[in-house]
């Protein structure tokens, strides 16, 4: 394997213990970088911040905090924070999944996305097992940074410009688990809002509610980690759909002269 130049960043914060761990098992064969927020940031989807400046602390060798998002670490990383180009970005290990319609939220997610759309492959990297109670903290990070790093010239060469690799690590690793390569889940969200009214008047209002379900389809992401196998998605960055646009391309919409 050649040797790489390599980003990896998150939405856990620089001070997570599966970033560190990836940096080493990373660092004794590519030259690593690591820009990663100064705090967590899970669940801010694709936001990039505009009309302020963000802070960046050196924490070490080739070693940043952002005060910004996973997706603000990348611009950054890809307009000079790092000298020369990168070969890929890792974006997690992420404590917890990020299935499905969760791409939609997650900063995971959105940081393997924008650097897809600057140019660079990307994977995003999930362990759904974090908070289950048969998650083993040093037996199933440690398979699934080796997975990673085995892997690494593999994915680079199936890299192409519209897509990035969204891997999710199922509850229990070991070198039996099989692969899937599979497409993105229907995750089913039973939100609840909680209220509590303040003494000036203010609501205070907090989102709550159990963990979401999955649609159960063959060949899920989420198919797949139920079955104890590693979900593979190639994720496209274009939103088209072109089955929804031929339904409006036959409808009458007014004043009637758009283009069929």
């Amino acid at each position: 394997m050649s040797i790489m130049r390599i980003l990896l960043t998150n939405d856990d914060g620089i001070e997570s213990p599966s970033l560190k761990a990836l940096s080493e098992k990373l660092s004794g064969e590519h030259e690593i970088w690591v820009i990663a927020p100064e705090t967590e940031m899970s669940g801010c989807s694709h936001s990039v911040t505009l009309r302020e400046s963000i802070r960046v602390k050196q924490r070490g060798e080739r070693i940043y905090s952002c005060g910004g998002t996973p997706a603000d670490c990348v611009i950054l990383s890809m307009l000079g924070l790092i000298k020369g180009t990168v070969d890929m970005v890792l974006s997690g290990p992420n404590f917890g999944p990020n299935l499905g319609t969760d791409i939609v939220y997650s900063g995971t997610a959105a940081a393997a996305r924008q650097a897809v759309l600057m140019g660079y492959p990307a994977i995003a990297t999930s362990l759904v097992g974090y908070s289950s109670p048969t998650y083993n903290s040093e037996q199933d990070l440690a398979f699934a940074l080796e997975f990673i790093a085995k892997n690494l010239s593999v994915f680079k060469g199936l890299a192409s410009p519209d897509h990035f690799l969204n891997i999710n690590f199922p509850k229990v690793l070991s070198h039996q688990v099989r692969v899937s390569i599979t497409f993105p889940s229907i995750r089913i969200y039973q939100d609840t809002l909680e209220k509590k009214l303040a003494a000036d008047g203010t609501i205070n209002c907090r989102i709550g509610g159990p963990p979401p379900e999955s649609h159960l389809d063959t060949g899920s992401d989420y198919d797949a980690v139920d079955s104890g196998e590693i979900s593979i998605s190639p994720i496209l960055i274009h939103p088209m759909n072109h089955r929804i646009e031929n339904k409006y391309r036959q409808a009458e919409i007014w004043p009637g002269n758009h283009k069929p």
